[in-house]
């Protein structure tokens, strides 16, 4: 019987191995959502902790209805489930392909984010989270 474990171990050290996995299971979630409306109860979707605790939208609250809007070319629905989401999800999905072909090039790869683009980042979510509060 041949030896997997050092060829397991390899195979998890290989600078592609998390964003490939990142992504499929990425594309195993989006297949289940496609086929499971969010708008509607009776599904088995996660719930947002924040949320459950506080009884106030997280910045990130209406991301699976906005995604399952998107994939089905509901863009206006989109936009309503979640602004800032909707309009960082490009920077987020260049970030994501960045990774997945540095891994590919056999390069490890890791965003460097300067502390002021840190801090704006989350003032941005802080500020979106108040004004949706307030909002809603």
């Amino acid at each position: 019987m041949a030896e997997t474990g050092p060829v397991r171990a390899e195979l998890l050290r290989r600078p592609a191995t998390a964003p490939l996995a990142v992504l499929v299971a990425g594309a195993v979630g989006a297949g289940y959502l496609y086929g499971t409306d969010p708008h509607e109860p009776g599904h088995v979707l996660p719930a947002c902790p924040f949320r459950f605790v506080t009884g106030l939208l997280c910045p990130a609250c209406g991301g699976t209805r906005m995604t399952y809007d998107l994939m089905h070319g509901q863009f206006g629905a989109a936009w309503l489930d979640n602004r800032a989401l909707l309009l960082a999800s490009p920077f987020a999905l260049a970030l994501l392909v960045r990774w997945i072909v540095e891994g590919l090039r056999g390069r490890r790869w890791r965003p460097e984010l300067s502390p002021r683009v840190q801090v704006l980042i989350l003032s941005l979510a802080v500020g979106w989270t108040v004004v949706r509060n307030i909002w809603n």
